[in-house]
């Protein structure tokens, strides 16, 4: 009997708003790393044809540049798009025992709330623009203006409002 080959896929992608200011810190060695949750929400109608929702946490971590990025650009409320892939990890309480924890291990964060960048002026001035940024792990990312809602149908429109 042949062995079945199962695909290595790994890969996640979320959109929700942030549940609480998110968490940075260095590790030892001076590596950026940021945590936070967001709160995803899906809507569905029930058997008796009511709107209802459901409410899934998810943990956050980014590292290196994307962390410092999130640091200066995300607090509580802001909602963002992670692409990313799932990860484990576990520690000792203090009580002892064995935790674990499952968490989106971010490759790419897209900010879906408007904020103000600077166009070669300072941000106190009145000469500035509002753009979407799609922040990547990768050093060298590239700031895109791009919306979420352009994806939704009219029908998804209706109802995120």
């Amino acid at each position: 009997m042949s062995e079945l080959k199962m695909p290595e896929i790994n890969y996640v992608v979320i959109a929700g708003n942030l549940t609480k200011d998110p968490v940075y810190r260095q590790t030892t060695n001076n590596t950026p790393v940021i945590n936070f949750s967001i709160a995803s929400n899906r809507k569905y109608k029930n058997g008796e044809n009511h709107w209802q929702e459901e409410v899934c946490y998810i943990g956050i971590v980014a590292w290196n540049r994307l962390a410092e990025n999130c640091r200066d650009w995300l607090k509580k409320g802001s909602a963002v798009l992670v692409d990313g892939e799932l990860q484990t990890r576990s520690w000792k309480s203090e009580e002892g025992f064995i935790r674990n924890i499952i968490e989106i291990k971010a490759r790419k964060i897209q900010f879906l709330n408007k904020h103000p960048k600077l166009n070669g002026s300072d941000i106190g001035s009145e000469n500035y623009s509002y753009e979407d940024e799609i922040l990547s792990e990768e050093e060298n990312f590239d700031f895109t203006e791009d919306s979420f809602d352009k994806f939704l149908s009219n029908e998804e429109s209706d109802l995120l409002k």
